[in-house]
């Protein structure tokens, strides 16, 4: 299994996986088609689907295009605001592109039809998978609860924290660097995460992280943390949330 990020946008990243045992490849938010198209097409591999996170237009404006450049295209997703969307994906399912399995994670609160998707190669077990994590889960933060709340978003963090540690992390934006900041704002001694930024700060591309990175560092994973609830004054892991992403909110980095 590969997997491809390609800029989008201002800062987005859609993305081509690769299994390389059949050439057969799905690309993930590929809301600029062109952009993709040219990965695509240099690899030379069979393109059979789109994975959709959610239905934002700067993740699935580019469906629509996609299907018209490729017709036969499955679309996958969660959600009826999502263009040309032709296969429903049900939560804990699974399907194939090529000999890799995906897993759809539904995770609702940055958008009601959010969804995580967990890649990995079943004949492989050693190898690492891959999590596309849309807005839901970024490197060293999450997604605004436009559509959601924190008890949500505290249950998409609790279903995504049981992946291996070794998983990759690709999400929807390049939002690390200011994340991490303001990580730190409210976990100033946690020493992994400092080191963690000081390492991204030199880096122009960020993707891939890991689930057992971010369960170290982000603070969205880390709301039972006595440092996270004694800052934030929070009596659950859901107020901690709460207060927690109201900040974030506000955070403007230096």
């Amino acid at each position: 299994m590969r997997v491809y990020p390609v800029h989008c946008l201002q800062d987005n990243y859609a993305y081509v996986l690769l299994d390389e045992k059949t050439n057969e490849a799905a690309v993930v938010d590929p809301v600029n088609p062109d952009n993709v198209m040219e990965v695509v097409n240099k690899m030379g591999c069979r393109l059979t689907s789109i994975i959709t996170t959610h239905h934002h237009m700067d993740h699935s404006g580019g469906n629509a295009e996609m299907v018209k450049k490729r017709s036969g295209l499955l679309v996958h997703g969660a959600d009826a605001r999502i263009p040309e969307i032709n296969y429903v994906v049900k939560d804990d399912e699974e399907f194939k592109v090529g000999s890799l399995t995906v897993r759809a994670l539904h995770t609702p609160c940055h958008t009601k039809g959010s969804v995580c998707y967990y890649a990995y190669d079943s004949a492989d077990p050693s190898a690492p998978g891959a999590l596309f994590s849309g807005d839901t889960l970024f490197l060293g933060g999450c997604g605004r609860f436009f559509e959601g709340t924190a008890e949500q978003m505290l249950e998409a963090m609790d279903k995504l924290s049981p992946l291996p540690d070794h998983t990759e992390v690709w999400c929807g934006h390049e939002y690390t660097r200011a994340n991490l900041a303001f990580a730190l704002s409210v976990d100033p001694d946690n020493a992994v995460l400092r080191s963690t930024y000081d390492r991204v700060s030199q880096l122009a591309c960020t993707v891939p992280g890991t689930i057992g990175v971010e369960k170290a560092v982000n603070p969205f994973m880390r709301t039972r943390e006595p440092a996270l609830v004694k800052v934030t004054g929070g009596d659950s892991p859901q107020a901690v949330m709460a207060t927690l992403r109201g900040w974030k909110d506000k955070f403007r980095p230096n």
